[in-house]
């Protein structure tokens, strides 16, 4: 695999592992038992250049391309998924909003702080009862009042919203207007009253890097904090969210590759009357399929950031790359689990947690079934999943770093 990767990106993602092994993996379950939000962690990860790999030098972006990203994703969650969990926030979603939709003050005012690790980010469209359908059922309204907007409601599933400086939230201006009907801002909870994240409970996931629902009471955002004009909100964040797919596969397939790792590792140690437990041709069988699907998949997200990164229609096989990959994360995590036995159900077992991740990436961020209906109705010729070819009206940074190409 790794020749479709150029030296360039190898190295990067040699210097990712290093990264994660020596500065993270040590440390992340002292962080779990404190339940403390590892800044210095996420600054150090800014600070090395593994959140702007999407974004051009001029914000603080190394420029690399969405292969790069991908990459860097693939590693940050394979070596510790606990800690993967605020890279959309920080290198993707929330960044990618304000450079792709904001002025170049605001870009410049917010993007750098958030790839350095600076600030820490949010994204947060879903609502309670929203579900797959985020701009049909919002109810989270926004309302000008002279120069400010006051925004009243709630979200939900809103990561690290708990420590975040600075987000990107998305409310209805127009009630009435359907996803036409839907603004962008950028928020700062720290500055502004009336805005307060509750952490969830959740089986699994880090107890240090939250998610949250999120509640809104008269909450203040300056009308120069407007992210694009009224009603833009759910283009910015389709078109947000299509290229974050992509990352969140790559996630998917780090996970997967970590629950091959500790099969294999564990196949090979334990021993069941007198031969190693990766001996039994019915666990070799397991591990056939997981190493299939990985590679599979690794092949699909690769390909998907490389057409991204060509400035080539994508949505098709992002949407089959992060379909499959959370398919083969929930495959590789049920049949680890199964070689595990009853220690793939103990607490200090890493398996434990990589099951809930697998769920988790199955689940949420472009569920599975979703991507499935898109995959169906592109398929059936209902709909070209790649009809959607972007809009001169934002920024692209791959059209930015293939025009500095020549």
């Amino acid at each position: 695999m790794d020749d479709l990767l150029t030296e360039e990106i190898r190295a990067v993602r040699d210097s990712i592992v290093r990264f994660m092994q020596t500065e993270v993996a040590p440390k992340m379950d002292a962080i779990e038992a404190s339940g403390v939000f590892p800044r210095d962690l996420v600054r150090k990860c800014g600070e090395a250049g593994f959140y702007g790999a999407v974004f051009p030098e001029w914000v603080g972006g190394t420029g690399m391309g969405y292969l790069a990203a991908a990459v860097i994703s693939e590693e940050l969650a394979r070596n510790d998924v606990r800690f993967a969990a605020c890279n959309n926030q920080q290198g993707s979603t929330c960044p990618y909003s304000i450079y792709c939709a904001g002025t170049e003050e605001q870009v410049r005012k917010y993007v750098p702080n958030l790839l350095a690790g600076i600030t820490i980010g949010m994204f947060s469209i879903t609502e309670s009862g929203g579900g797959s359908d985020a701009a049909g059922n919002m109810k989270t309204r926004a309302v000008r009042d002279g120069d400010v907007y006051r925004i009243d409601g709630s979200k939900m599933w809103a990561s690290m919203s708990n420590e975040t400086d600075v987000g990107v939230l998305f409310a209805k201006t127009d009630p009435d207007a359907g996803h036409r009907g839907i603004t962008a801002f950028i928020v700062e909870p720290k500055k502004y009253p009336g805005f307060e994240a509750r952490p969830i409970r959740t089986l699994g996931l880090s107890q240090a890097l939250r998610t949250c629902a999120v509640f809104l009471d008269d909450f203040v955002v300056p009308v120069e904090n407007r992210l694009g004009e009224e009603g833009e909100g759910f283009r910015i964040a389709m078109r947000t969210l299509q290229a974050g797919r992509i990352t969140v596969a790559a996630k998917a397939l780090g996970v997967a590759r970590a629950c091959m790792d500790e099969a294999v590792r564990y196949c090979n140690e334990r021993m069941i009357r007198g031969s190693a437990l990766g001996s039994y041709q019915m666990v070799q069988a397991d591990i056939a399929d997981m190493a299939t699907n990985i590679e599979a998949s690794r092949l699909m997200v690769y390909q998907a950031a490389k057409l991204m990164d060509e400035g080539r229609p994508s949505n098709r096989l992002s949407s089959m790359a992060k379909y499959h990959a959370s398919q083969t994360a929930k495959h590789a995590a049920d049949k680890a689990q199964q070689m595990f036995g009853g220690y793939g159900m103990a607490l200090e077992s890493r398996i434990t947690f990589l099951r809930c991740y697998a769920d988790m990436f199955f689940t949420g961020e472009g569920s599975a079934n979703v991507q499935r209906i898109l995959i169906a109705e592109d398929a059936l010729g209902y709909k070209n999943a790649d009809r959607h070819q972007g809009s001169t009206r934002f920024r692209d940074p791959a059209a930015e770093r293939l025009r500095a190409a020549g």
